[in-house]
């Protein structure tokens, strides 16, 4: 189900996003800073740019990017977060062409990735660890507020499996706790760190009111794109994961830009996970 209140993508005008979060937030004035950093951010962001010429090739594409469909099925519409087991999926079963850009942890805080993901109007979806974040979820405020989607991967990127759950509680309702106040949502999806979980990862995801645990199918690598199961191909509905890169200090606008040419070489475009999800 879709999450409501949350912002539109990038076509929203700065006031209707304000709104929004005014909503989530559930109160007229917000006492958090970060918070209010985002609100600020909302307001006072340039416009978006032209649909043209303009914005593709500033980012260094050769067109612009497709639409993704404006009423595309979902997958989990019949699961209740934090009744039924979440599901576990790196794929999402549809025909339609598009695919899911993921970002984990929240190290990486490039104030033009921001502008990029704005002009772009690109649905991706930051997955965040809390002790990683430490003082930059204002960058994050940022981000949701120009359309991308804020998701958990728990207080302090532990290993799941094996743990107790007393210890896997704690970690993703710790976040969700976090994530809450810092910009008024309690996410729905959880990447559990290293893509690694057991059955008790699912009991407490289920009891922190997460339906879905989402992994990727494909990841993006210093040497291109790297298949996790499945064909050697970008496919409607594969979760991609946007990684570090190390190996050759590319930036993360750069990584996702070569990203978005082998998206757009597939013949496909970037949907939104929450919109399927």
């Amino acid at each position: 189900m879709r999450r409501r209140g949350r912002p539109g993508r990038a076509r929203a005008a700065p006031a209707a996003v304000l709104a929004s979060t005014l909503l989530l937030a559930g109160c007229a004035q917000s006492v958090d800073p970060i918070e209010r950093l985002g609100k600020r951010a909302a307001q006072g962001a340039r416009p978006p740019s032209r649909a043209g010429d303009e914005a593709y090739r500033r980012w260094g594409l050769a067109a612009p990017l497709a639409a993704p469909p404006r009423n595309p099925g979902r997958l989990v519409t019949a699961h209740r977060a934090g009744a039924d087991p979440p599901r576990v999926l790196d794929h999402v079963a549809t025909t339609d062409k598009v695919v899911f850009l993921t970002y984990d942890d929240g190290a990486e805080r490039d104030p033009r990735f921001v502008d990029m993901v704005r002009d772009l109007r690109l649905p991706v979806s930051f997955f965040l660890t809390d002790s990683v974040v430490g003082p930059g979820y204002g960058h994050f405020a940022r981000l949701r507020a120009v359309g991308a989607d804020i998701e958990n991967h728990t207080l302090d990127h532990p290993a799941m499996p094996g743990l107790p759950y007393a210890g896997q509680r704690a970690e993703i309702c710790g976040q969700q706790d976090k994530l809450r106040s810092r910009f008024g949502i309690r996410p729905r999806l959880f990447r559990p760190p290293y893509g690694t979980y057991d059955t008790t990862t699912l009991r407490a995801a289920a009891d922190c009111g997460i339906s879905a645990l989402v992994l990727w199918r494909a990841a993006m690598t210093s040497d291109g794109i790297s298949y996790v199961r499945g064909e050697r191909r970008l496919r409607p509905g594969d979760v991609v994961l946007v990684g570090p890169d190390e190996a050759t200090g590319l930036t993360l606008r750069e990584r996702t830009r070569r990203l978005l040419r082998r998206v757009q070489a597939s013949g496909l475009t970037v949907g939104s996970l929450e919109d399927y999800l």
